[in-house]
């Protein structure tokens, strides 16, 4: 790897990360809040300082022009750096607010990494605050480095390696000849929905800042909201229904989406296999979770399908989101909702977790495989939407959700230990992994706050956070010792 290249995109980032932090500020002016203006100017200033501070000490870094010649290894990673860098600074701001380093650090990472796991344990603060808490959300949807890509001249070539490491999904799939356009064309239609998300909010009720706030959640498919029983706070079907739709959208692929738009045929998306793979089973576990709600509870057939969808939505697509406190269900129904947590949304997505088309892939490389068995001379290519799955992408994909699982059962087995209880490791783990945000214990509940687990058990959740949204293999890739030769080639 080469320092100059590595310093050069960092120190940018840091720079253009520092911008985005001044942000709040519009918020801070509009409700006369003058007193949150000097902690995000600081955090700006502190981000700005550094990036500037980077690029310079690094020899060779003045004399690049662009990143256009950047490798895979580079950009791999830049974009773990940059996402370390986007969780601790976006994180100042909320020490002036009276949270502690380790809260805010866990807030803030829970925040860029769409997690929504919360330490907040009150709501007092001021708008400004809410507003930053839901814009990491937003600004980590998508990615930060697929936003650059969009408008920053300096990755218009080298963003390719870099937007690839940063995008949800398994598969190099682009739209347009360009990869700075299709960043643009992503974050159009992501900011699209954002616009429409909010304009239907404020139309069923919902306050103006809290509509603005709960749609940059509930596109980056996070949970943040500034109302403390989340959606459930404003008690209205409407505004369920509206979240349920939204939270969808945001864990389908953005690509297909695009498509649909462009072709003027909503139909196109159940052409795509990924797709249908994600409503068939978001639909089926709604209606199991409905079931076991009318057989164990007393809900009518309605209402037990709007929350059982409403949740089986929200988990899915790791928004975390809640309109209940699930907590109070029955055993079955919460226990289907943990089967949900391993689902995952569609590649492309906003959304988090192991991701549909990677469980697509995975069981037909088992039935391929049986096929061998039975016929050792026989040729069974994987397909996904008839396109053949090169081999070697199907064996990462398989390495990939095997690594998943380890990491999940170390990390669960060491939050138990250190909780002393076993459903906060299982869950505490799987939710903070797959960026889905609630647990199943009052400690970690859709109505709770992790304020009270274990600080250790608080840096584990962060790691497992940081590496779900990386998808793990910046980090497994950094493992390795040939990573780190500083040669160029």
């Amino acid at each position: 790897m080469r320092l100059n290249y590595l310093a050069k995109a960092i120190g940018l980032t840091m720079m253009y990360i520092g911008l985005v932090i001044l942000t709040p500020i519009i918020a801070a002016l509009y409700y006369h809040d003058f007193t949150s203006i000097t902690p995000f100017v600081t955090a700006a200033l502190i981000s700005i300082s550094f990036g500037w501070i980077f690029m310079k000490l690094v020899p060779g870094t003045s004399d690049l022009e662009n990143l256009n010649d950047i490798k895979k290894a580079e950009a791999l990673f830049i974009v773990a750096v940059s996402w370390i860098i986007f969780g601790i600074i976006s994180g100042i701001p909320y020490l002036f607010y009276g949270i502690s380093p380790l809260n805010a650090l866990f807030e803030s990472v829970s925040g860029i990494t769409t997690t929504g796991a919360t330490i907040l344990t009150n709501f007092d603060y001021p708008k400004a605050f809410f507003f930053w808490r839901a814009l990491t959300q937003w600004l980590g949807g998508l990615g930060i480095i697929v936003l650059f890509v969009a408008i920053l001249p300096q990755f218009a070539v080298a963003g390719r390696q870099m937007f690839f490491a940063e995008a949800p999904g398994p598969t190099e799939d682009k739209f347009t000849p360009r990869i700075r356009n299709t960043a643009s064309a992503l974050w159009k239609v992501y900011a699209g929905l954002t616009i429409l998300n909010i304009i239907l909010f404020i139309i069923a009720g919902m306050p103006k800042f809290d509509a603005v706030c709960n749609s940059l959640s509930t596109l980056s498919a996070a949970g943040f909201s500034p109302n403390p029983e989340s959606i459930m706070g404003y008690h209205s079907n409407w505004i369920n229904w509206i979240t349920i739709i939204f939270m969808f959208l945001a864990g389908a692929s953005f690509n297909i989406q695009y498509k649909a738009v462009v072709q003027k045929n909503p139909l196109v998306l159940f052409k795509n296999e990924e797709f249908k793979l994600y409503f068939s089973l978001v639909m089926f576990m709604a209606v199991l979770i409905t079931i076991s709600l009318i057989l164990n509870t007393h809900y009518s057939i309605f209402q037990g399908f709007t929350d059982a969808l409403y949740q089986v939505v929200s988990i899915t697509t790791s928004t975390g989101s809640a309109n209940v406190d699930f907590i109070q269900w029955d055993y079955t129904s919460k226990l289907l909702l943990f089967i949900v947590m391993f689902m995952g949304s569609c590649s492309g997505s906003a959304g988090g977790g192991i991701k549909m088309v990677r469980w697509l892939i995975v069981y037909r490389a088992m039935k391929s495989e049986l096929i061998r068995i039975l016929h050792p001379n026989a040729i069974v290519n994987i397909k996904v939407d008839n396109k053949t799955v090169p081999a070697e992408v199907a064996r990462q994909i398989v390495v990939y959700v095997f690594y998943y699982f380890i990491i999940f059962g170390i990390t669960s087995i060491i939050i138990s230990i250190i909780e002393h209880n076993s459903v906060i490791g299982l869950a505490g783990s799987i939710t903070a992994l797959g960026n889905i945000g609630p647990g199943f214990e009052q400690m970690t509940g859709p109505m709770s706050s992790f304020n009270g687990i274990h600080s250790a058990s608080k840096g584990i959740m962060i790691f497992n956070m940081l590496v779900g949204r990386l998808e793990l293999i910046p980090f497994v890739v950094m493992l390795q010792k040939d990573f780190w030769s500083l040669k160029d080639n």
